[in-house]
């Protein structure tokens, strides 16, 4: 069974002392005997705010964050106002990793610029079940026992807000997440796609789809329709304006040697309101346990489990294809090396990812294993800090973009 790396993990807690500030607690480095203090103090006299700010936002969020601790003039800056952190470099995303339970939710937050944990208590999400989505920055969030609750955080800054009410009941058989920020404008969209069964009708089930627009702060529901031998799941983005969503076969009027995953399509920006999704659905690349969908720099991209040709229920690799005029192409299949470290690997697992990441995470372990899209780099995180405590206990967790300059 292949290592997941031999480098020593370091955990940072943090606290946070309001809303739109974050503090770490200063950490003990080794130092040089010969270093002037004096020296120091004077260089940093001569430096302008504005230099001292651009100097601080090429740096990873974790290092600006913990530089406020400095001196006073640099804590004055790091918790400044946001638009001091808005030519921030890109960062990449953060993994926040915890373990399913009935308490309150607490974990670790995997850093892959600076490769470290983070002790992290994740702001307004109550429950390991909920549903995520995030976007530049913002990660939304949705209450599994009632989803009309819906809210909207900066994981980073704590700054969070409950949105109004989503339409429709409460509890739906299957209800999905997807939410986009305006990197420019800051503001947001939220989408949630839900799928009931119609009563005495087990091949039809009515699927809606109700969008929140920050800029108008209010709910409308553009979409209902009926899907025939299809439904909907738990699985959707948004990407370049469309809503994408995963539906699944009941097994009643499709083909058995069709797949049992199809992927619809919704424009949000001409949000036609009488159209048939299933005629423009695209079917999955190949047969799947499970299919994650990701939104990676405007790039529609799939992780999947691969299921045995025979049994196509059972996982037996993963893989990553990107969409390109409705037609798949395939990325790149995890080695099986890689799969064969995760130890037993359920049929579903966790998978996000942004800008050029992706992260896959079986359930049933704290292994982390990170794919850079672009170079196609396969690599395991340090180890986590998160134990397995007995057989059955099971792990979850998301990514997100750490940003200093974004309010919900």
């Amino acid at each position: 069974m292949l290592a997941m790396g031999s480098e020593e993990w370091e955990l940072y807690p943090s606290s946070y002392i309001g809303p739109q500030v974050i503090e770490y607690r200063p950490i003990s480095e080794d130092s040089d005997d010969d270093w002037n203090g004096d020296a120091a103090v004077s260089m940093d006299a001569v430096l302008p705010d504005d230099l001292l700010e651009k100097v601080l936002s090429l740096l990873p969020v974790a290092s600006i964050i913990r530089s406020g601790s400095v001196c006073k003039r640099w804590h004055e800056i790091v918790h400044a106002q946001r638009h001091t952190w808005s030519k921030m470099v890109p960062q990449k995303p953060w993994y926040f990793m915890f373990t399913c339970s009935e308490e309150a939710v607490s974990g670790f937050a995997f850093d892959p610029s600076l490769r470290k944990w983070y002790g992290f208590d994740f702001p307004c999400i109550e429950k390991s079940n909920w549903s995520t989505s995030s976007s530049a920055g913002l990660v939304c969030l949705m209450d599994s026992e009632n989803r009309r609750r819906i809210m909207v955080c900066n994981p980073i800054t704590k700054d969070w807000k409950r949105l109004l009410d989503a339409p429709g009941g409460k509890t739906a058989d299957y209800s999905a997440l997807a939410f986009s920020v305006d990197r420019s404008s800051h503001q947001y969209t939220v989408a949630v796609a839900r799928s009931n069964q119609v009563p005495s009708e087990y091949y039809q089930w009515e699927f809606t789809i109700h969008l929140y627009e920050s800029v108008t702060g209010n709910w409308v529901t553009p979409f209902t329709g009926v899907l025939l031998g299809w439904r909907g799941g738990d699985e959707c983005v948004i990407c370049d304006g469309v809503l994408y969503y995963l539906v699944y076969s009941t097994g009643v009027l499709v083909n058995n040697n069709e797949h049992r995953h199809c992927l619809v399509m919704y424009d949000l920006a001409a949000r036609p309101n009488h159209t048939s999704l299933m005629s423009m659905a695209i079917p999955v690349p190949c047969a799947l346990t499970c299919g994650r969908l990701m939104n990676l720099s405007g790039r529609l991209v799939l992780v999947g489990g691969i299921g045995k040709q025979d049994r196509p229920g059972i996982i037996k690799g993963i893989g990553i294809w990107e969409l390109n005029s409705k037609e798949w192409r395939e990325v790149a299949r995890m080695p099986h090396k890689f799969f064969q470290g995760f130890g037993e690997f359920d049929d579903v697992f966790a998978s996000c990812g942004a800008d050029d990441l992706i992260y896959i995470q079986s359930y049933g372990s704290p292994a982390l294993l990170t794919f850079e899209i672009n170079q196609k780099l396969w690599k395991w995180s340090v180890k986590s800090p998160v134990s397995k405590r007995f057989p059955l206990q099971l792990f979850t967790g998301f990514s997100f973009e750490p940003r200093l300059d974004i309010a919900s």
